[in-house]
């Protein structure tokens, strides 16, 4: 064996210190990276999200999906819950960013469907920078709160993910049986992101360790992929 491959797994072997407990310098490191890879992502979202629209080829690949709202509500929800689990495993710095681009693709086509039809619409592109705009806010007081407080809110894990699974239940159901999930269905799943973001910004401060900044970037980009997403539907289903 190399000795490249002797240091790179003695690395792996020994993972850096948990945010809590390194010193200043590293952890604002590791928070700067984080928040970095956070804001990357939202920008390779928002690129892949324009390119898709000016290839034309949005009409029919949203048109394809809304056929099918049950597996694209889902879906959505499922791979949100699936990328906070993923960004809790131990897992090697090439599987991370492999789960944090795949993650970012497959959110890019799940949102496909709500933002042509909110383009369709006249006025559509206010609607997305206004919802856009919303999310920031909401996200930013959030982050902003975690920050100040240093609380460790660890703790709403299990709670966070019983309601997340019964998100999902009354998300089937709903289509289903035909119940109209309507304004207030929004209003609950926006709390429940803002909830996964406050658990997920309060882990980057104690929980997650100085060599995770991918994965944390992955689970605080599902947080508020989540909030944007119902926040947007919120202000549709105003029109």
């Amino acid at each position: 064996m190399s000795q490249m491959n002797q240091m790179n797994q003695m690395n792996y072997a020994h993972p850096g210190l948990m945010a809590a407990e390194a010193g200043t310098s590293e952890r604002m490191a590791f928070i700067r990276r984080t928040y970095i890879h956070l804001f990357g992502a939202i920008f390779i979202f928002t690129a892949i999200e324009a390119l898709i629209f000016a290839s034309g080829a949005a009409a029919s690949i949203a048109q394809a999906l809304m056929g099918s709202w049950l597996i694209v509500i889902i879906a959505f929800i499922g791979v949100s819950f699936l990328a906070n689990w993923w960004a809790t495993r131990d897992t090697s710095p090439a599987l991370q960013y492999a789960g944090l681009g795949i993650f970012i693709v497959v959110e890019a086509i799940i949102f496909l469907p709500l933002l042509y039809l909110a383009v369709a619409r006249g006025g559509g592109i206010d609607v997305i920078v206004s919802a856009g705009s919303v999310t920031a806010i909401l996200c930013g007081f959030v982050t902003i709160f975690v920050f100040v407080t240093k609380k460790d809110f660890s703790f709403m894990g299990w709670a966070l993910r019983l309601c997340m699974f019964g998100a999902i239940i009354l998300a089937v159901l709903g289509i289903i049986f035909g119940w109209a999930l309507g304004a207030w269905f929004s209003g609950l799943m926006i709390v429940l992101g803002l909830g996964y973001l406050l658990y997920e910004t309060s882990n980057v401060l104690h929980r997650y360790r100085t060599n995770q900044h991918v994965a944390a970037s992955l689970a605080l980009f599902a947080s508020v992929m989540l909030v944007f997403y119902y926040v947007l539907r919120l202000f549709m289903s105003r029109d």
